[in-house]
């Protein structure tokens, strides 16, 4: 079960530098544009691209898993918010916020037994 989490941890952890925090770092079109249509300025990117950054570093280190999930799910209800306030596709874009916030509570609460303990499922 921990390592199940572990590595769910390692996969979102790939995907959102990789796929979400890094073009935003490097100020690619593929995350300026997307920005624009929520209604961001393009001058947020680099900020927000680095608190990607610190939640996920904050989500993967033990001690302070819990703060990052806590502020990664707060990114998240951010995001959810901007795309449905723009009306964007319910189950692609505007719910995707909610799919990686599943995922990453999930993954916590495999690989951290103090998680398991304050919410047990069995």
């Amino acid at each position: 079960m921990i390592i199940a989490g572990w590595v769910m941890s390692g996969l979102l952890a790939l995907f959102m530098l990789g796929a979400s925090a890094a073009p935003k770092l490097m100020g690619s079109s593929l995350a300026l544009e997307p920005l624009e249509i929520v209604g961001w300025p393009a001058k947020y990117v680099l900020l927000i691209g680095l608190i990607e950054v610190a939640t996920i570093v904050l989500f993967l280190i033990p001690r302070t898993a819990l703060l990052g999930a806590v502020l990664f799910t707060a990114l998240l209800g951010a995001a959810l918010a901007a795309n449905l306030r723009v009306d964007n596709p319910l189950f692609s874009h505007t719910l995707f916020s909610v799919y990686l916030g599943v995922f990453a509570w999930v993954a916590l609460w495999l690989r951290e037994p103090r998680i398991r303990d304050v919410f047990p499922l069995t």
